[in-house]
């Protein structure tokens, strides 16, 4: 988890699943790392199987690179240096994440058809719920969005775009305890 915090690397691990494979030299002006710094944290996240060399890329000088999922998920482990790893990982995804929905708005939405505008959203629902229903909920999630995700070109409908889902599940500190984020 440590690995991945590292904001060169999420950049580039993000920007190879959003857009496809790519050479560090084609990624370093979006990562904000020379080709060569690209290169070695490219070589680094496959060392944690999260990238490899992309299909039919042969020419080793410009070794192109593919995401190996277009997503992750992680689980916190139970020890303290696992934790301190995920908090660290989480607050570079919450950065990274952070600026989306602004610059969406300011950048993207002004352009869209007004059915997509009309589809957009953001939504901030407080549930009440147990940390088993959760963990069902989590998994019902993504088992729904899975086809979406994971369909071939050839196999999606016509007027089909990329559409960025975010979603937090931020526990509240339990009753009678001190929760800043309330």
């Amino acid at each position: 988890m440590r690995a991945l915090a590292h904001p060169v690397r999420l950049a580039a691990l993000e920007r190879l699943q959003r857009h496809g494979p790519a050479t560090a030299t084609q990624l370093s002006p979006h990562v904000g790392a020379t080709p060569s710094v690209t290169s070695w944290h490219l070589r680094h996240l496959a060392g944690f199987g999260l990238v490899r060399d992309a299909e039919g890329s042969t020419d080793r000088r410009e070794r192109r690179w593919e995401a190996v999922a277009r997503g992750f998920r992680f689980e916190v482990p139970e020890d303290e240096d696992g934790r301190s790893a995920a908090r660290v990982l989480s607050g570079e995804i919450f950065a990274r994440a952070a600026e989306l929905p602004l610059r969406w708005l300011t950048e993207t939405e002004p352009g869209l058809e007004p059915e997509w505008t009309r589809r957009a959203g953001a939504a901030n629902t407080r549930i009440v719920i147990s940390v088993e229903e959760l963990a069902a909920l989590q998994d019902k999630v993504e088992e729904l969005v899975e086809p979406y995700v994971t369909r071939d070109a050839a196999d999606r409908p016509d007027g089909t775009r990329g559409v960025r889902l975010l979603m937090y599940a931020l526990p509240e500190a339990a009753e009678g305890t001190t929760d800043a984020a309330q």
